[in-house]
């Protein structure tokens, strides 16, 4: 398997900041990879930079792949580049595996697994975590949706951008805990915006509390990554504010559906809609500190 790895034809649909580097992994593992991107521009950038080809639309890069990967904006997007004109799935042979990194909905994730079956294509669902940093340090966390056999098989070439790749369970399974990835994250978030403009009300001295905190029960990834950033009021950089207000409304559509209370999400939803509604959307999510000062 490792050598058929090494050696797999993939087409990659999608190159932001996250698709981009992604790429670039596969191709550095002895690959030879296919893009297409919206803004055709991005592509041929790629490509001066790491070889492969840049296809017109997503079915010229999926004809004769093995592997299909796709990281695009959301269901909407994922759907266009898959089953609309020019899409993926117009090309594609059977036995081949369609890999969708995009974050979106376990809905879109089962439909698409069922157009791909009946065509005897493959499924993964598998959104991913570990930001931009992750991605372009060869270091995600991927959380996969789909049946053993596929998952098997596009395990290795997942491996030359990640440190971690779990199958969940079936369809949809990915999607679902990425949402619980999510909401982690935006707790994590909320609390250390919140404690730490209280600590700044009080009139603290913000960089002793941070030293204080940050090695005990309280610390998380967020405060020992983002509180000093939080507290010199920076924040053009990271996961951006659109970014997380499209996946708690995944989270909260998704909850519903299952009847689970999410008390959280609504209030995190409160302040990453509002910092976005300020014209900071574009921001790191830890902005929504400005909320409380």
């Amino acid at each position: 398997m490792a050598n058929v790895a090494r050696m797999s034809v993939c087409a990659f649909i999608g190159l932001g900041n996250m698709g981009f580097p992604m790429a670039g992994h596969l191709a550095a593992g002895g690959h030879e990879v296919r893009v297409f991107n919206r803004t055709a521009a991005v592509a041929e950038r790629w490509v001066e930079q790491h070889g492969g080809m840049v296809a017109a639309a997503p079915a010229g890069a999926a004809e004769g792949a093995r592997f299909v990967f796709t990281c695009v904006g959301a269901d909407d997007d994922l759907r266009a580049v898959v089953l609309g004109d020019g899409g993926a799935l117009g090309t594609m042979a059977a036995g081949s595996v369609l890999v969708d990194h995009t974050t979106a909905s376990a809905d879109v994730a089962r439909e698409l697994a069922g157009v791909c079956a009946e065509r005897g294509i493959g499924w993964l669902d598998a959104p991913i975590s570990g930001g931009q940093a992750g991605a372009e340090n060869g270091v995600l966390t991927v959380m996969c949706g789909g049946e053993p056999e596929h998952f098997d098989a596009a395990r290795p070439v997942m491996d030359a951008y990640s440190s971690a790749v779990t199958l969940m369970g079936p369809a949809g399974s990915g999607q679902l805990t990425k949402m619980v990835n999510q909401i982690l994250c935006a707790g994590a978030v909320q609390g250390a915006a919140e404690a730490l403009a209280f600590g700044e009300r009080a009139g603290l001295d913000m960089e002793k509390v941070l030293a204080a905190v940050t090695k005990g029960a309280a610390g998380s990834w967020y405060l020992q990554n983002r509180g000093h950033t939080m507290v010199a009021d920076e924040f053009d950089f990271g996961f951006a504010i659109d970014w997380m207000v499209k996946d708690l409304s995944l989270v909260s559509a998704a909850a519903a559906g299952l009847g689970a209370p999410v008390p959280l999400v609504e209030l995190c939803q409160r302040y990453t809609q509002a910092t976005a509604a300020a014209g900071e959307n574009r921001l790191d999510t830890t902005a929504i500190i400005r909320r409380y000062r």
